[in-house]
């Protein structure tokens, strides 16, 4: 095997614009991903800001309602589908995962760069609707309005569906990596928990994604050629999309949630200095959620006209997502409890995790309660219920394991005061911003309005002002993950005295991971009686 020369890491071996562009580092293709994730977080978040700034009043503020209708479908289907689906698998897991495994490389290195470019494609597709007329039908394309709308649809839809191969390729390609390539000693019983995660969002993202891409294609085919499937002015039912739409969207949130999950298993053992509590368990409830992910659909369509057996089904196995998930927020309050607690940014964005997580997930067996749906269905509460899930959970994850694995990606320490200090403004502005909209939709306030009566005004006012604040947060981690890249100080191999794999080799890594070919010889979490 080819050893790259000494004190070279891979961010500068080998060297050139072209030696990135053509790639097959996984380390590189994960940096790659995340610059164009954040890239485009930012331009959600503009579209986020614009929407809140026009609900500032009742009135017309800066948008007609037209602009409302498309500012709000690029919000959605920019931060759902190239955001927050491959936020922490394609970014942090392409770079962390084989290092964690002491492997050298993912399974199928040119598959890794091919599903990045096939990622920039739908990504460059999705924006080119904007100079075509745009999208406004939001994210969820719901017919029969988007197989008749006259915008950018067709163009849009075929954006999702080419997105949806980098999810398949990504998935796959991920559990050839975890079943083929771990290091010697390290059974299944041994792996991270982080990597249990990823190994159960692959095993979703390659089952359900196809269904997604056949359905958007579905409703491309109808708007192209007048094949009469979802329209019933053409003999088809709307119904059908729904069907089909949430069989995969459902699964996608739990896409978006289980990476977090998994980034928050490493995070709070290692800043408790303490073994998880209950491994198994863990890994268990890891693929009960994936499991159930796929069983309750239909609790998007209690009012769609489903019969009343239907909904108390779809109601009851809803409950259940509860339990796999409670285990796991009991698990990590055990694995904190008489721990020696170190409050660095990735555990402090770990405690928000678990705040707004827990908020959204109660919030989440409200709207499957039959009855309270019906009252809450398409009000601002769902607004809040689903940002306090996947904003909360998945962002609030995201940034843990941003800032934990930050010394590993760049070989820089960065500013530990402003690094709490930007969690604290995210952690204040996002419940300023969302909590609000709980009261607006049990008032009765309907989602995607572009206007509202005037008795809402103060709490959309709140509501705005918090997003700012988040906005605040975000441009001041901006700043400080920036001038860490540029000018700060160097990390150790492990800043944070963590245990898993990747911690054993360099930071920055070198191109091939290892200078040694590692060898597993406990588990991931075993602080040998420490108490520091």
């Amino acid at each position: 095997m080819h050893h790259s020369p000494e004190g070279t890491t891979y961010l500068n071996y080998p060297k050139g614009l072209m030696s990135w562009l053509v790639t097959l580092d996984h380390k590189r293709i994960g940096m790659m991903y995340l610059a164009s994730v954040l890239f485009f977080f930012f331009v959600g978040g503009v579209f986020a800001l614009t929407i809140r700034l026009e609900l500032f009043t009742p009135e017309q503020n800066l948008l007609t309602a037209d602009q409302y209708n498309q500012a709000f479908t690029y919000h959605g289907v920019i931060m759902v589908f190239l955001v927050i689906i491959p936020m922490i698998p394609a970014a942090i897991g392409n770079f962390v995962l084989p290092l964690m495994l002491g492997a050298k490389d993912v399974a199928f290195p040119r598959m890794n760069l091919a599903s990045y470019y096939i990622f920039v494609a739908a990504s460059v597709m999705a924006v080119a609707t904007m100079f075509f007329g745009g999208v406004d039908t939001g994210w969820t394309f719901y017919t029969p309005y988007s197989t008749q709308t006259q915008t950018a649809t067709t163009l849009m839809l075929c954006a999702a569906f080419v997105a949806g191969f980098s999810s398949i390729f990504t998935g796959l390609n991920f559990m050839a990596t975890v079943h083929k390539l771990r290091a010697p000693g390290q059974g299944w019983g041994q792996l991270p928990l982080f990597v249990w995660a990823i190994y159960a969002t692959s095993v979703i993202q390659v089952l359900a994604t196809p269904v997604l891409g056949l359905t958007l294609a579905l409703v491309a085919l109808e708007r192209v050629a007048g094949v009469g499937i979802f329209d019933p002015a053409l003999g088809g039912d709307p119904v059908l999309f729904q069907h089909f739409f949430w069989f995969y969207s459902h699964p996608a949130v739990y896409i978006m949630i289980l990476p977090a999950m998994g980034v928050i298993n490493e995070v709070i053992p290692v800043f408790s200095r303490k073994p998880i509590f209950g491994y198994k368990a863990m890994a268990a409830a890891i693929f009960g959620i994936a499991l159930v992910a796929f069983a309750v659909w239909g609790h998007h369509m209690f009012t769609s006209g489903q019969t009343a057996l239907v909904n108390m089904l779809f109601s009851l196995i809803t409950m259940f997502v509860a339990v796999p998930t409670g285990i796991k927020v009991f698990s990590w309050i055990a694995t904190m409890y008489k721990g020696s607690i170190h409050f660095d940014a990735p555990m402090i964005y770990a405690f928000a995790f678990l705040f707004v997580f827990v908020i959204g997930g109660l919030t989440g067996v409200v709207l499957a309660t039959l009855g309270a749906d019906i009252h809450f269905h398409d009000t601002y509460y769902v607004v809040a219920h689903f940002h306090y899930v996947m904003v909360g959970g998945t962002l609030f994850g995201f940034m843990a394991g941003l800032h934990y694995w930050w010394p590993k990606f760049f070989g820089k320490m960065f500013n530990s005061f402003l690094a709490k200090l930007s969690a604290v403004l995210i952690l204040i502005g996002f419940n300023v911003t969302f909590f609000p909209q709980f009261i607006l939709g049990i008032q009765g306030m309907p989602r995607r309005y572009w206007s509202y009566i005037p008795e809402f005004t103060a709490l959309n006012q709140l509501s705005t002002i918090g997003s700012f604040v988040i906005a605040l947060g975000f441009f001041l981690a901006l700043g400080y993950l920036t001038h860490s890249f540029f000018f700060g100080k160097k990390a150790g191999s492990n800043p944070w005295r963590a245990l898993t794999l990747e911690w054993e080799s360099e930071s920055p890594p070198p191109l091939e991971n290892f200078r040694f070919d590692p060898v597993v010889t406990h588990g991931p979490y075993e602080f040998k009686g420490e108490r520091v």
